[in-house]
């Protein structure tokens, strides 16, 4: 997956992340958008002070708990996995899985 434009649907995240039980006064906001070798794209919003990862993928917010990981970071929930790690990002999602 390939980083691309950071911002372009931050504020759209932000209001997600907001409606899903973020603090409001977040000072610190790193967004991060892929674009898969598929063509799908995705952004994914690490707020301070919140340790998960608000996911917005097909039109829909989605905020995955951190999990367990051996290396790198791991996020999971509602059926969708991202791990970020030195060889890359990977997305799992209900429809990825067979």
């Amino acid at each position: 997956m390939n980083r691309r434009n950071p911002m372009k649907f931050g504020a759209a995240l932000f209001v997600a992340a907001i409606a899903a039980g973020a603090p409001p006064a977040v000072a610190q906001t790193s967004f991060q958008s892929y674009r898969c070798a598929d063509g799908s794209q995705f952004i994914v919003g690490f707020f301070q002070y919140d340790r998960r990862a608000h996911l917005q993928i097909d039109g829909k917010a989605v905020t995955l708990g951190k999990r367990l990981a051996l290396s790198g970071s791991r996020y999971s929930g509602g059926g969708v996995t991202l791990k970020i790690a030195k060889a890359g990002t990977t997305l799992r999602t209900p429809a990825t899985r067979r």
